[in-house]
């Protein structure tokens, strides 16, 4: 973790949480669950899709659809208003319990966003979380048009810092996201919150941490 200057973050599930995605199924289901791992499972397959079809749409279109396909999946009946009411549950999002300690032990560090999300996503996310004003860089594939894990969207990165890619540690809490990350040449720390396996793909991060204090720990 020597020489490095500057941090990239992934956003959902890394810094903030989501929780609030099933707090708004339980609302229209007696088994969230099931709804909420579908969704997200083809929301991540949607963004991978379209990456390999050439066939681009933004975050907040692309978790439309596959909020659409696990209703349908599942044989759950919602009106309008009750989807809207779910689709907006990716916005009221809280930032897990450690964030804010974390961001400030690393206040000396320049800090970005690195996301999936389309830019209207992402600053409502953290305006919510109140974290906007922590972070130089708000960065979202949207300018590329190509989701992660494609190796133009970690050079983001590498422009908006105006830094080499070994002086910038990008932080995720997807295990592909890192690998993608590590491909491309970032140091990559992985926020292991559950405990998963490593994936099987090569360049594995340089970091492992169970959570953003652990981290902080280890940057110094």
């Amino acid at each position: 973790m020597d020489g490095i200057d500057a941090l990239a973050f992934d956003l959902y599930g890394t810094l903030l949480e989501v929780a609030s995605v099933g707090r708004a199924a339980a609302d229209v289901t007696a088994e969230p669950a099931p709804l909420v791992d579908l969704w997200r499972q083809k929301q991540l397959e949607y963004t991978w899709l379209r990456s390999l079809m050439g066939r681009y749409q933004d975050f907040w279109a692309t978790t439309a659809d596959a909020l659409d396909f696990a209703l349908d999946r599942l044989g759950v009946v919602v009106d309008e208003a009750t989807r809207a009411r779910l689709l907006g549950a990716w916005l009221d999002v809280r930032p897990y319990p450690e964030v804010t300690a974390a961001l400030d032990r690393l206040g000396s560090r320049r800090l970005g966003i690195l996301s999936n999300g389309s830019p209207e996503m992402l600053e409502a996310g953290l305006a919510a979380a109140g974290l906007r004003d922590r972070f130089e860089h708000v960065l979202s594939v949207d300018e590329l048009g190509v989701f992660k894990p494609h190796p133009s969207v970690y050079e983001l990165a590498t422009k908006a810092f105006g830094l080499p890619a070994e002086r910038i540690l990008f932080v995720s809490s997807n295990g592909w996201d890192a690998f993608g990350a590590r491909s491309f040449g970032l140091p990559v720390a992985w926020i292991n919150r559950t405990g998963a396996p490593l994936e099987r793909l090569g360049n594995p991060p340089s970091l492992v941490v169970p959570d953003l204090t652990a981290l902080t720990e280890a940057v110094g």
